[in-house]
């Protein structure tokens, strides 16, 4: 079953109590205060324009282990070459922009809304949610976005407008100081990446190890 949430009121149900497909709850709101509580307790929000607020929790998680990225020979070649320039925390609102608009195969759309984009913003200025951008030729051409929750980064979303652009953000954010690289669904390019399943009970023990 899934639950309707209080709009005076920032808490969760148990995520152990989501649907099968992860849906937790619904309504609520984007605030800081409430996105804070939801991704320290393995929440997330994923809705379409126009859809209310709707909040996952999957019964498993997809993940990557920093340490078992895999990157072929070709990415090595290209990362020892410094194709890319790659920094922290530059160009947020542009990261987040980019990922909403960038056109993905097979996709109608984009859940990273306005409101969405807002949010995360904020969060952002707070200093919770950080940003890795790729650059070419002073050109922003990759990046990706997210949450750190004590080691663990909680990934949104990332973005290619080149060959091996977000593959790039995504090692350079692996050789940062953290433990898990949490990139909530699966999908074909995260699994030949070397990300993998693990149950919800073993990331919320990652996740709330400081």
């Amino acid at each position: 079953m899934f639950f309707q949430l209080l709009d005076d009121h920032p808490g969760f149900p148990d995520p152990a109590l989501a649907e099968e497909d992860g849906l937790l709850a619904i309504g609520g709101d984007l605030s800081t205060e409430r996105l804070l509580i939801a991704y320290a307790n393995g929440i997330f929000p994923w809705f379409s324009e126009g859809e209310p607020i709707l909040w996952y929790s999957p019964h498993e998680r997809c993940v990557i282990y920093p340490d078992q990225i895999k990157i072929s020979k070709s990415m090595k070649k290209i990362l020892k070459q410094e194709v890319f320039k790659i920094t922290i925390n530059q160009a947020f609102a542009r990261v987040i922009q980019n990922c909403a608009t960038t056109t993905r195969k097979g996709q109608d759309g984009t859940w990273i809304t306005s409101e969405m984009q807002d949010a995360y913003t904020e969060l952002h200025n707070q200093g919770y949610a950080h940003s890795i951008e790729v650059w070419q030729e002073d050109k922003l051409v990759g990046g990706l976005y997210g949450l750190k929750v004590n080691r663990v980064f909680c990934g949104e979303s990332m973005f290619s407008h080149v060959s091996n652009a977000s593959k790039a953000a995504l090692i350079f954010l692996s050789n940062l100081n953290i433990d898990l690289i949490d990139c909530q669904l699966p999908n074909d390019h995260l699994m030949s990446l070397g990300a993998e399943m693990i149950s919800r009970e073993l990331y919320m023990e990652m996740l709330q190890t400081s």
